[in-house]
């Protein structure tokens, strides 16, 4: 009989034990850093307690961010209408002046070359051929001013000459007819036939000089408003041609040129990056087979001496942020010191690649870097300090309960638990400033919800009601007062208090890798559904069988 009842209970101790540790575990793989003082004591049953004491508590905004280069030298693509990446460097690789970073598709551009060709040689037979007819134009103007004109000027100018004789020798022969006439021999009609041929060298004459007349005054005017205009129409032709043959020169030499662009080299120093798309395939993948636009930039030189890191601030938070705050980057196991350098004042759309959560890139300097290897892309955790506390009272997250704008605790003492209205400051997510409701020395009980007697949790009231804890009457009890506590119990179950705690990248649970290394053994029993991930509600399970088991303890 003695023997079974001492069996029994060293069972029960050993189940209580693994439940404890089991939950122990959870909170410390969450990075619940103030579990690291708390205690199990057997005041009114186990409770999970923490000292109030005083430090240094920062309020701070912490996210993942990405090192980059604040000066990086830009790999373009200066093929017009783009091209097809035949060849690309790998990503991170050393390079040299000279070095061949990409290889472009060249068919089509040798086929552009090809008919460029065709129409230059083209616009230059044409352009030839204009040349010619201008020289030939104003030849012809010379021509006629100092040939042909000349030539019929003199032709009528003999004529002239002529009929100014044959005048001459007609008024003679008249004038002697007459003479003969008078003394009587020659007949009336031999004077007549003088006095025509007078008149008909007089005619000629005058036809003769009208004939110079015309051809000085309108036959010349004529001719050489022919030529000129033909000479101006040549000359227009020539200069049409020549921009033609400009132009498919220009284009031949373009499309040379394009031929060049399709091997692009290293013309400095460094190492060779792709460059980060912006939201989601803005700009496609720079890889083989890949098609890529003109402008667009392909590779990034960064200068590694420049080095800063872009940090994406939740809409909720970044109006916290000042430019010079300080900031702690933390590398691996290395922690730089910073300052906020620029803070974005529009940011883009969110998707569904972003988890629909707005976020404004912040730029942070980084201080001083010496002995320690920084290559861009990699991804670090930015802690941007808000404001900062020396020497205050600071008491858990977890430990504080918040009832009609009021909040409370429960503090452990030697009669008991006792519940306390407290006057709070700042915060973080781990502790929160108290001007007034605790003293520093005592111990306040960091899952109140769970491990504080329903009683007290009923007596959850304004503490000016006059009732004692645990009487809460039917009035503060209503429907509406349990509807808005149930509504609250999720986000202030301790389960929930823990995951704010723990979760790194706030997606909402706990993987194995948020857990403490040495710890990592249990994190397979916690997470109960097998599923890779402990959720808030295995955490309350987890505290919920511990509740249990300590009260099984107990009787």
């Amino acid at each position: 009989m003695s023997s079974t009842s001492s069996s029994t209970p060293k069972r029960g101790n050993l189940f209580l034990r693994f439940i404890i540790v089991l939950l122990v575990v959870a909170f410390v793989a969450a990075g619940a850093a103030i579990y690291s003082r708390a205690t199990i004591t057997d005041v009114a049953g186990p409770k999970l307690t923490h000292k109030i004491g005083r430090g240094d508590l920062n309020v701070t905004v912490t996210e993942q961010g990405t090192l980059e280069s604040s000066s990086n030298t830009e790999i373009k693509c200066k093929v017009r209408g783009g091209s097809t990446v035949l060849s690309v460097i790998e990503t991170g690789t050393a390079v040299i002046p000279g070095d061949e970073l990409i290889r472009l598709d060249t068919s089509t551009i040798e086929d552009n070359i090809n008919q460029q060709k065709i129409v230059y040689q083209t616009a230059l037979a044409t352009h030839t051929q204009a040349e010619a007819d201008v020289a030939v134009a104003q030849i012809s103007v010379t021509e006629y001013l100092e040939g042909t004109f000349r030539s019929e000027m003199q032709t009528l100018e003999k004529n002239l000459a002529i009929a100014q004789s044959n005048l001459r020798t007609s008024a003679n022969m008249l004038e002697h007819a007459q003479r003969m006439f008078k003394k009587g021999y020659t007949s009336q009609l031999e004077v007549e036939s003088n006095e025509f041929s007078v008149k008909q060298s007089e005619l000629e004459l005058d036809l003769v000089k009208t004939q110079i007349d015309v051809l000085e005054r309108f036959t010349k005017a004529k001719q050489m408003e022919g030529f000129e205009s033909a000479l101006k129409a040549k000359t227009a032709k020539l200069e049409s041609d020549k921009a033609a043959l400009d132009l498919a020169k220009d284009r031949l030499t373009r499309a040379e040129e394009q031929l060049q662009y399709c091997v692009i080299k290293a013309e400095t120093s460094g190492m060779v990056i792709y460059p980060s798309a912006a939201e989601w395939k803005e700009t496609p993948d720079v890889e083989e087979g890949a098609t890529v636009r003109e402008d667009q930039v392909l590779l990034l030189i960064p200068d590694m001496t420049k080095m800063q890191v872009k940090v994406g601030i939740h809409e909720s938070r970044v109006d916290e942020l000042r430019i010079d705050m300080p900031a702690k980057v933390t590398l691996m196991e290395s922690v730089i010191d910073g300052k906020v350098r620029s803070i974005a004042t529009v940011t883009k759309p969110a998707g569904w690649w972003t988890g629909n959560v707005v976020k404004y890139d912040t730029i942070i300097g980084l201080n001083s870097t010496d002995g320690i290897k920084l290559k861009p892309g990699m991804t670090v955790e930015v802690e941007v300090i808000i404001a900062e506390h020396k020497d205050v009272v600071m008491i858990p997250v977890a430990a504080v309960l918040e009832y009609e704008k009021a909040y409370f605790c429960w503090v452990k003492t030697a009669t008991g638990t006792q519940r306390r209205q407290l006057d709070l400051g700042d915060s973080n997510d781990q502790f929160i400033v108290v001007k007034s409701g605790v003293e520093e020395g005592e111990d306040v009980i960091l899952n109140p919800r769970a491990l504080v007697d329903e009683a007290q949790m009923d007596a959850l009231k304004p503490l000016n009601s006059g009732k004692e804890p645990g009487k809460a009457d039917a009035a503060q009890t209503s429907d509406k007062k349990s509807e808005e506590k149930a509504s609250k119990k999720a986000e202030d179950s301790p389960g929930a208090q823990i995951m704010k705690l723990g979760d790194k990248n706030n997606d909402g649970v706990l993987t194995i890798d948020e857990y403490a290394e040495k710890d990592q053994q249990y994190f397979e029993p916690t997470d109960t559904n097998k599923d890779g991930k402990v959720d808030v509600k295995e955490l309350d399970a987890a505290i919920k069988k511990l509740t249990e088991a300590a009260k099984a303890a107990e009787k």
